[in-house]
């Protein structure tokens, strides 16, 4: 059986200060947690301070978001070869919010998905329907659609490691 994860995704919220700050006090609260898999995924500007607070402790580091090459001219993204030189176990990957506002696909969930197994970072696939589709009922049909074609390609050992939060 798997262990449960518990992952926080702070979105845009807490400078680089206030991770740390944040991360100082949850040290203690999580010191004795057992049996759970516990991962902060704060904004990028904080990964590289909240590497070395959470070293030699039970939190773990993710991304919120990985670009789908490791190197290139693309202004104002990250590859997972960065991801990991900064201390990333996780990455969140197909949020609703990078569907809805940054047009981030299917497709490109799944080519993210396999770059970042590739480097070693767990994904944490996002899937989920939008309002509009809960109120068509339509909610199985999206999620299954966004499952098959983030899994699309991966072998068994990959999708083993793979993580998918609704």
């Amino acid at each position: 059986m798997r262990i449960p994860i518990i992952a926080g995704n702070w979105k845009m919220n807490k400078t680089t200060s206030e991770a740390v700050s944040l991360v100082e006090s949850l040290k203690g609260l999580l010191a004795n947690v057992k049996g759970r898999t516990v991962v902060v995924c704060p904004p990028f500007t904080a990964l590289y301070a909240l590497g070395a607070v959470i070293k030699d402790t039970n939190i773990l580091l993710g991304a919120q978001n990985v670009f789908g090459e490791e190197r290139g001219a693309w202004t104002g993204e990250i590859s997972p070869l960065m991801l990991k030189e900064l201390g990333c176990s996780y990455v969140l990957i197909g949020h609703s919010e990078r569907r809805k506002y940054f047009g981030e696909t299917d497709e490109g969930v799944n080519v993210k998905m396999k770059l970042s197994l590739t480097h070693n970072l767990i994904p944490i696939v996002c899937v989920g329907e939008r309002e509009d589709e809960r109120e068509k009922g339509e909610t199985s049909e999206v999620v299954t659609r966004q499952v098959k074609a983030a899994f699309e390609e991966l072998d068994s050992a990959m999708i083993k490691e793979v993580v998918i939060a609704y």
